[in-house]
C-alpha cells in the first residue's frame, strides 16, 4: 500500500497527451487570494491548475505560476472560453492567453452549451450555438495557443448532437463536469468514456460546507483510515476514473488535498460511497438564458 502514489496519477487523453489526476480548482476563488494559491499548489506538488475568463482571476492565476518558479512547460494549464465570447473565440483565447501572461494553455474548455448575447446577457443568439462555437474552437489546434480542446457542463444531449454534426472534426479531450458522490452522473460519465471523452470533476468535495463533512458513510470511512473527509473524496473520485480538482485558497487544505499517497479505497468502501443516495448540485443553469441540466445523466 505505501507504493501508492495517487498525487502521481495521469490520464492519458484521446490526443496522446497526459492530464494530471489531481488539479487546483480557482472556481470562487478571490482575487487577492488566488495567485498565493496557485503559487502554494505548484510549491506542495500540484502541476494541474485549472481556470476560466469567466472567473475573472486568470491575471493572478497566472502570477502565481510565475511566483512559483515551477517551469511553465511542467504544469497543466486550463482555461475555459466564456459564455458571451462564443462569436469571438480567436479573440477569446488572445485575451486569456494575455491574462495568464502564458503563450498556450494545455486546455481551452468551451465553459458552457450556451451561447449568450454579450448583449444581452438574458438571451442566446438566434444564429449560433455551441456547435458553430466548436467549429471555431477547432481552428485554434495547430495555432501553438492551444494544445487540446474540450467542453464543460455538456450533458449526453448536448454531446450527441456535436459529434454527429459534419462540422464536428474533433472529439473534446475533456468533459468537464460536477462529480462528487451527489452528482455522480453514471450514465454521462459512461457517455464520455464510450466515445474517448475524459471526464474532469469540479466541485468533487461538494460545496464549501459540504453536507460530505457531516456524512455518517464518509466520515467512518474517514476515520477507518485516519483521514480527512476530503481526502476520500479525492481519492473515490480518482479510483473512479476522473480527474479531480479541489478548489481552496488556504494552504493547509491545498496540503491537505495533496496528501493522497500511500494509500487507496477497498472496492467495499467505494462501493459504500458509491451507494450514498442523497442528490445535490452545486452549479445550477438557472442564471444562464437557457436550460442545460436534464437531469438524465444518472
Amino acid at each position: 500500500m505505501a507504493d501508492v502514489k495517487n498525487t502521481a496519477k495521469t490520464f492519458k487523453l484521446n490526443t496522446g497527451d497526459v492530464i494530471p489526476g489531481v488539479g487546483l480548482g480557482t472556481w470562487q476563488s478571490a482575487p487577492g487570494e488566488v495567485g498565493k494559491a496557485v503559487k502554494a499548489a505548484l510549491a506542495t506538488g500540484y502541476r494541474h491548475i485549472d481556470t476560466a475568463f469567466a472567473y475573472g482571476n486568470e491575471k493572478e492565476v497566472g502570477e502565481g505560476i510565475k511566483a512559483s518558479g515551477v517551469p511553465r512547460e511542467d504544469i497543466w494549464l486550463t482555461t475555459k472560453l466564456d459564455n458571451p465570447w462564443h462569436k469571438r473565440v480567436a479573440e477569446a483565447i488572445d485575451r486569456s492567453l494575455e491574462n495568464l501572461g502564458t503563450s498556450y494553455v494545455d486546455l481551452y474548455l468551451m465553459h458552457w452549451p450556451c451561447s449568450s448575447d454579450p448583449d444581452d446577457m438574458s438571451r442566446v443568439f438566434d444564429d449560433w450555438d455551441y456547435v458553430d462555437t466548436w467549429r471555431e474552437m477547432q481552428k485554434l489546434v495547430g495555432t501553438g495557443k492551444v494544445k487540446n480542446i474540450g467542453v464543460s457542463n455538456f450533458g449526453i444531449k448536448h454531446l450527441e448532437r456535436l459529434l454527429n454534426d459534419p462540422s464536428c472534426k474533433i472529439v473534446p479531450a475533456v468533459n468537464q463536469i460536477e462529480l462528487h458522490p451527489s452528482n455522480p452522473s453514471p450514465k454521462l460519465v459512461a457517455y464520455n468514456a464510450s466515445k474517448g471523452i475524459h471526464s474532469s470533476a469540479y466541485s468533487p468535495l461538494g460545496s464549501s460546507n459540504s453536507p460530505f463533512y457531516t456524512n455518517d458513510t464518509i466520515l467512518s470511512i474517514a476515520k477507518a483510515k485516519d483521514r480527512t473527509p476530503q481526502q476520500v473524496l479525492l481519492v473515490w473520485g480518482l479510483q473512479k476514473g476522473w480527474s479531480v480538482l479541489p478548489k481552496s485558497v488556504t494552504e493547509s487544505r491545498i496540503e491537505a488535498n495533496w496528501n493522497l499517497d500511500g494509500w487507496s479505497l477497498t472496492e467495499e468502501e467505494v462501493a459504500k460511497i458509491d451507494a450514498i443516495p442523497d442528490r445535490f448540485k452545486v452549479c445550477g443553469d438557472d442564471w444562464i438564458p437557457i436550460k442545460v441540466f436534464f437531469g438524465d445523466d444518472e
